[in-house]
């Protein structure tokens, strides 16, 4: 047994975690009674984990592991294991973009998004939602996007692999709904974290220059709704919920020509 066996706190899970909304998500478990295991594969991982222990006292152990490796993925598990207590909560979050036009884009940079957007999340759910179904209980939390229901000219694979995580925790939800174990879909829209600079879209395009949402409201609104067994939420203030709203009732032609205003190069221009 370890140490942090006897505090009595659950036991939450987070990739992606230091920094942007993985880190906010974070914040919010701890202040809610949550142990925390945080994961990610850069620098910014161990002054993430500091910051978080000094939330509502919880006790975080971080691993850092590149999670677009497989063993990496299997790794992360096993240290979680490791914890010996039953994973209360999971946040599978860790994400990145890229955009672009796909015919200039690196394929290297675009199967890395497909390794760590879809394949990790789903590798890392087989493990350890296979565990809590055997435990009849849990709460996964999936971070989508309100791009999952656009076609995302200029961010063709990034938009595409949010769209194959939004399907794939719908399916989830309806296989798991007897078992005691909840998923939640995280939909939240353009937020204020490193992804635009990473994603090479914050100086030139219209989505990259526009105003974003708070990482701390996004990550509030989802763990409301992860607590509270919501299959989804849409997360962050007016402008993404009135951009989710319209995108339903637009064609997918539309929606992508939209999606082309955004995201082409220059449009910030």
């Amino acid at each position: 047994m370890t140490d942090h066996d006897t505090t009595g706190r659950p036991l939450a899970v987070v990739t992606g975690a230091s920094s942007g909304i993985g880190l906010e998500l974070g914040k919010e478990l701890a202040r809610r009674g949550f142990d925390l295991l945080v994961a990610a594969e850069d620098d910014e991982l161990g002054p993430a984990a500091e910051e978080l222990r000094s939330v509502g006292d919880a006790h975080v152990e971080a691993v850092r592991v590149d999670l677009r490796r497989h063993e990496e993925v299997d790794r992360l598990h096993a240290a979680i294991r490791a914890d010996g207590r039953p994973v209360a909560a999971i946040a599978l979050n860790a994400g990145r973009g890229q955009g672009g036009a796909f015919v200039d884009t690196d394929i290297e940079d675009e199967q890395s998004i497909i390794d760590l957007n879809v394949t990790s999340t789903v590798r890392l759910a087989k493990l350890v939602v296979k565990d809590m179904v055997a435990a009849g209980d849990g709460k996964v939390l999936i971070t989508s996007s309100i791009a999952s229901a656009m076609p995302g000219a200029f961010q063709a694979v990034y938009n595409a692999s949010k769209s194959f995580v939004q399907s794939f925790a719908e399916a989830l939800q309806e296989e798991l709904k007897d078992t005691g174990v909840t998923v939640t879909s995280l939909m939240p829209g353009p937020t204020e974290t490193e992804f635009f600079d990473r994603a090479e879209m914050s100086e030139d395009t219209r989505m990259g220059q526009s105003s974003k949402d708070d990482p701390a409201t996004v990550a509030r609104q989802g763990v409301d709704a992860l607590l509270g067994g919501d299959a989804r939420v849409v997360a962050g203030g007016v402008k993404t919920k009135v951009q989710e709203a319209v995108s339903k009732v637009l064609p997918d032609r539309a929606k992508a020509v939209m999606h082309r205003g955004m995201a082409e190069p220059g449009s910030g221009e």
